[in-house]
């Protein structure tokens, strides 16, 4: 592994055809290759518009396989590029079993694994657990060529669990595919504190686990289902282990977010700020029950 990686975010629109989203994303990794990026990352579910907005037994038509066409052709585009790809992508596991799924393909192009996203929402436009059997495979971590990484999909960033098992596993860099926006009608009253909180608790993540943290967003409006859709509020961004913001995108526009990851500072936050060290292991007994009575 190298001492510095350079990180690129796909910030982009996802339209209605699923072939041309693919397409767009392509380009964009070609692009952030030819600027210098090591690893990519896509937004969730980028092949199609969030198809969550409505509970819709069409949109089952939507999944694949994983393995299969979309890593098969990412894989050629990881290979051509040399660069590490993270994609986000609706798996078909079997009839009645779907899974909101990242893939990660190492700059070889080679499939590595995949990560099945394991909290579910349930909230108006976002009824995930119509589509999505919980994950199964646990939190875990890849040493790709560019770098150990750790994969968790969107609901999982609002839980420091997810974060923490992830990074115990090895991942220094906790990628985090996203598609959340806001409800036009709750903008003004409630935006600013809802995006506030999306960005502090994943660089709050990053201080908790001496790590680097990358959150990729879509942009754009989306109404698949009508009604009034959901408005996506970009900002995608990369932030170090203290929790500093290395880059970050605008809220309205596709672009490519990148930084630079310099994996020597994980030793240096972690020996300075040794949370890790200071666990009390012994005494979190009954973390694994939903309460405590």
């Amino acid at each position: 592994m190298t001492e510095k990686t350079n990180v690129a975010l796909v910030q982009m629109r996802c339209g209605i055809e699923p072939a041309a989203n693919l397409e767009k994303a392509i380009a964009f990794i070609d692009e952030a290759a030819k600027s210098g990026a090591d690893i990519v990352c896509l937004p969730e579910l980028f092949r199609t518009q969030y198809f969550c907005q409505s509970e819709d037994h069409a949109n089952f038509a939507l999944a694949e396989a994983i393995p299969g066409p979309t890593t098969e052709s990412l894989g050629e585009v990881a290979r051509r590029n040399s660069v590490v790809v993270v994609a986000s992508l609706f798996e078909k596991r079997a009839a009645g079993v779907y899974h909101n799924t990242a893939a990660i393909i190492d700059a070889d192009g080679k499939f590595l694994g995949k990560y099945r996203k394991m909290h579910i929402p349930d909230d108006p436009a976002f009824y995930e657990k119509f589509y999505f059997t919980p994950g199964d495979l646990g939190f875990k971590a890849w040493p790709t060529s560019r770098g150990n990484i750790g994969v968790c999909v969107c609901w999982d960033q609002w839980y420091p669990e997810a974060a923490r098992l992830t990074a115990l596993r090895g991942a220094q860099l906790l990628f985090y595919p996203t598609a959340i926006g806001w409800h036009p009608a709750e903008k003004e009253q409630y935006g600013r504190a809802q995006h506030s909180s999306w960005e502090t608790i994943q660089r709050s993540h990053a201080i908790a686990n001496g790590c680097f943290v990358a959150a990729v967003n879509r942009v754009g409006h989306e109404a698949p289902a009508g009604g009034a859709g959901i408005e996506f509020w970009g900002q995608s961004f990369i932030c170090g282990p203290s929790g500093e913001i290395l880059a970050k995108g605008s809220v309205d526009q596709e672009e490519i977010v990148m930084a630079e990851v310099t994996w020597g500072r994980i030793d240096e936050h972690r020996t300075h700020w040794p949370f890790l060290r200071d666990r009390r292991i012994d005494a979190y007994t009954g973390m694994e029950q939903r309460l405590i009575d």
